[in-house]
């Protein structure tokens, strides 16, 4: 491991943690990320699609604004660009859709309420991420 920070992750998961608490808490929705993006582009009533774009603006707009704050964050960089990064995107798309949701709905959402198709979901999407790393680093292939 390059980077081991077990303080700021500990502080991220709890945040993500929390958030996904109020989210079902305050309206009883999950906090799945493509369900929630689907659901903009979907036929809801305005109050509905209002709660998702204010959850997808926050999500876009807290990372600038922590950087303003605390201008010592480290920025994220890839080390991939272009064609890999648009291959990866839209292989992610098509795993979500096969899936019924995506690693923040079923990996934090569903296995917290022990749902038996977010267990076998979480432990599909491990399992190929970890071949898919193996897999291109003993190709050398990007990462």
């Amino acid at each position: 491991m390059e980077n081991f920070t077990p303080f700021s992750a500990m502080i991220g998961g709890v945040l993500i943690g929390l958030s996904a608490i109020i989210l079902m808490g305050g309206i009883g929705r999950i906090a799945g990320i493509s369900g929630i993006i689907g659901g903009v582009f979907s036929f809801h009533n305005p109050l509905d699609k209002l709660w998702r774009l204010s959850f997808i603006a926050g999500l876009l707009i807290i990372p600038f604004v922590l950087v303003l704050l605390w201008p010592s964050l480290k920025v994220i960089q890839f080390k991939t660009m272009g064609g890999w990064l648009i291959a990866a995107g839209v292989i992610v798309g098509i795993g979500t859709q096969l899936g019924n949701g995506c690693t923040s709905g079923h990996g934090v959402c569903g296995n917290a309420r022990i749902s038996e198709r977010s267990i076998i979901a979480t432990i599909t999407f491990m399992t190929m991420g970890i071949v898919t790393v193996f897999v291109a680093k003993y190709l050398g292939l990007f990462l």
